[in-house]
């Protein structure tokens, strides 16, 4: 079968295409279809349902550039791997951030379901693999509510826990040592907003990304409060935390309750928390699956081979 694309924006190819045609590529080795580039046209050449689908997918990313003005790897692997589920997000579910180049939306049921609850509830806990999305979108939601004034401040905590390998001695002061921990939050702030504007903000005590510690003895109202990498709290440290919610403040706690790095018997704080608290009304949870992850697609089938693995053990 043959399908045959008109493309929007001739000017857009080089975006639409990806670097070095990589999108492209792409979507021939996941679709096993022919793509050829002719006079401002596809021609989509394979089997009905593949060639209707890489079609379908061309579009959304057509949209998506029209739209956002942006196309990045990420968005074309989630078209790719939800193209048999239409029903992934819900339109209208985007969060506004402080840049002007992106707008986030939910690319799953799974995420969808995660940002409403977010909004629906004052503590969300949220478990689940690698790359699904557990802090960008608990960090979009904060600087979004941030950005309507409906919060002051933003804290973003990380237990300084090792994964698995001693560090040694670290150089430095005491933010250059703990910069390593806090590396993943910077790097989501920095998505939403330019340098100068965060920076601006962390000097004002606007947003604070700190280690787990420095919670100790604080009352936080009217902010937002991400505990990232919750299942590394001891249940000291998780009652530490939970106890910081003030008053019109909302907590996200999040966490990978398969990859812990506590001493061997500890049992994670995450994990206690949630069998405690599970009955209680206005807690959302959240557990999303290998279904949600929108990193490289790679890193889906990875985590379903460790997952395999682990069974058979």
């Amino acid at each position: 079968m043959e399908v045959t694309i008109q493309l929007n924006s001739t000017e857009k190819q080089l975006e639409l295409f990806g670097p070095a045609d990589s999108y492209l590529r792409l979507l021939r080795q996941s679709l096993d279809v022919q793509i050829t580039a002719r006079q401002g046209k596809l021609i989509i050449k394979g089997k009905e349902k593949d060639a209707n689908r890489a079609a379908d997918i061309i579009e959304k990313m057509q949209g998506r550039l029209l739209k956002h003005r942006s196309l990045t790897a990420a968005d074309v692997n989630a078209f790719v791997r939800h193209a048999d589920s239409p029903k992934t997000a819900k339109a209208g579910k985007a969060i506004a951030v402080y840049s002007h180049k992106k707008v986030i939306e939910p690319s799953t049921k799974g995420q969808l379901k995660y940002v409403e609850t977010m909004l629906a509830n004052d503590l969300t806990f949220c478990i689940g693999p690698a790359g699904t999305g557990k802090t960008y979108l608990a960090v979009a939601i904060a600087v979004s509510m941030l950005k309507k004034k409906q919060i002051r401040r933003i804290v973003l905590a990380r237990p300084a826990v090792e994964a698995g390998e001693k560090l040694g001695f670290l150089p430095g002061d005491l933010q250059a040592k703990v910069n390593p921990y806090l590396r993943p939050l910077f790097d989501a702030i920095e998505d939403m907003m330019d340098f100068a504007q965060m920076k601006k903000f962390m000097e004002l005590d606007i947003i604070e990304i700190i280690p787990l510690a420095f919670m100790r003895g604080r009352t936080l109202n009217e902010a937002v409060i991400i505990c990232d990498e919750a299942q590394n709290t001891s249940a000291l440290q998780m009652l530490m935390v939970l106890t910081r919610l003030g008053h019109g403040s909302k907590m996200i706690i999040t966490g990978d309750i398969t990859q812990i790095d506590l001493e061997h018997g500890q049992k994670s704080g995450m994990v206690e928390a949630i069998e405690i608290l599970r009955r209680i009304k206005g807690i959302g949870y959240v557990g999303l699956t290998q279904r949600d992850i929108v990193r490289h697609r790679l890193v889906q089938n990875i985590v379903q081979a460790y997952k395999r693995k682990a069974k058979a053990d």
